[in-house]
Parts: C-alpha cells; structure tokens; sequence
C-alpha cells in the first residue's frame, strides 16, 4: 500500500509530493517521492490501474524551456520504481496554468484552469481520451461550473461522481466548500449539491478523493479548531495549538463514503 500527497510550505514557495509506504503492517516515514523535490509538484492522482501517476508541475518542459506556468505531468510505475516524468502535452497543458487532473477508466481527463473562456474566475475542464490523444479542453456546464470559483474537481473511474470545491456560492460557508454531483439517465450531471456541514467548514474545504476499495472520502481543510481554555498560553499549548489536526494548515480528513454522501 501507497500513500501520495503534497507537502506545502504555509506560502507555497516549496512543494514536494511525498510517499508514504506500508510494510509489514506499518506505515513508514514519509520519504519525498522519486520524481519530486526538485520544482513545485502537487496534486498526485493515481488513474485507474495504480500504474500511471498524474500530477501538477511546475517544471520546464525542456531545458530551453523559461515558463514557470503549472501543467499536468504523469509518471509511470516501472519494475524499479517510477519511470521519468512525462509532460501531457497539448491540448491539456496550455501556457496557462492547468491543476487537479483527474483520470478516468477511459482515459478521459478532468482538471481545473482560467482560461479566457472560462464561466467564472476558475472552471473545471474535460478533455476526452479519443483513439488514443486528448481531444480539446471543454468547461463543464452550469450544473458544476458557475460565474465563481470552482476548482479540485475528483471524478470516479466510471464517471458518474464527480466531488468538488467552490467558492462564492450562495451556500458557501466561507471560505469554500465541497460539493457533489452524479449524473442522470441522460448522461449530464445534476445540479451539483452541497456536502453539508457534517463535511464542510466555515473554512476551505478543498482536493477530495474517493477510495472504491476501502469506501472512504478523504478531503483536506484549512479548518481551525477553537482554542481550549481562556488561560494565558504556556508553550507547550502554543506547540499543541500549531501541531494539531486543526490547526488551519490543510491537513487530511478522512469520514466513511455512507457519512459523506447517502445522508445528502
């Protein structure tokens, strides 16, 4: 078993993706991936298969390459270990920033970007996997994209889920929250909904992912929990107040698939 995630200092000025491995039963130290530390990598998605890693980079292309825009990388799993990083390419990757990828069983990509024909300040795009290229990026319709934000779109392999943050919206608990859609008998997505407040925070509440075989939802949160006590503090509370699960940092979350979703 695996673990991938992104490591971010407080002003992003470091990222790194990091592993995390079982062995015999126990999760080891986090180790800075293979193909990581070098530029600003976030965002890990395993596509379906376990054998092909896709992410968001900030690494040249080439070595004549200037640019310092995101696009969306991959790697693949090798017999020793994880092979060079791939750049997607056009037309996914632009000289615009492209973040989030999300693959499906078909091969079909989901990410988020602003582009100039973009609904709102930030949309979720589609591009289909079609005789083997990408076909050219499309916004989502106004089921999931708005005149707002919406951004971390995760979408299940077979493509009848898709879990999402926005901000702005008229149920926005303020500072953005996780909404969900699943598509009709037509094949469109429905109006997408708000996860309510079993999941979402006054916080942001952002970068969800479905695991099918465990049915658990994890998401990350920049929730804060509320100060215990009025006393003044003494060091060890302000080290337990920093290093705490809420402590505002866009630690993980974890709830049970049912808790998330048969209750909405």
């Amino acid at each position: 078993l695996e673990i991938y995630y992104t490591l971010s200092s407080p002003d992003n000025l470091v990222r790194a993706i990091l592993q995390i491995v079982q062995e015999n039963g126990q999760w080891q130290p986090p180790q800075v991936a293979s193909f990581s530390g070098s530029h600003g990598d976030i965002e890990p998605f395993f596509a379906p298969g376990g054998k092909r890693l896709y992410f968001s980079s900030n690494r040249p292309v080439n070595e004549k390459d200037e640019s310092v825009d995101y696009d969306i990388w991959y790697v693949d799993k090798t017999e020793t270990g994880w092979g060079a990083p791939q750049n997607i390419g056009p037309p996914v990757n632009t000289p615009e920033d492209e973040f989030y990828p999300s693959v499906t069983a078909n091969g079909n990509i989901y990410f988020t970007a602003a582009y100039e024909n973009s609904k709102g300040t930030e949309d979720i795009y589609l591009s289909v996997f079609q005789d083997g290229q990408y076909l050219d990026p499309v916004s989502l319709d106004t089921a999931i994209n708005t005149k707002k934000y919406e951004f971390n779109a995760y979408v299940s392999p077979a493509e009848d889920l898709i879990v999402f943050s926005s901000y702005g919206r008229p149920d926005d608990l303020g500072g953005g929250d996780l909404y969900y859609s699943e598509k009709g008998d037509n094949g469109q997505w429905k109006p997408a909904r708000h996860m309510g407040l079993e999941i979402n925070s006054p916080k942001l509440d952002y970068c969800p992912f479905v695991d099918d075989k465990s049915r658990n939802f994890y998401f990350s949160s920049s929730r804060r929990a509320p100060r215990s006590g009025e006393s003044a503090l003494v060091m060890e509370d302000l080290i337990r107040e920093c290093e705490g699960i809420e402590n505002g940092l866009g630690n993980i979350y974890r709830v049970g698939f049912a808790d998330a979703f048969d209750k909405n």
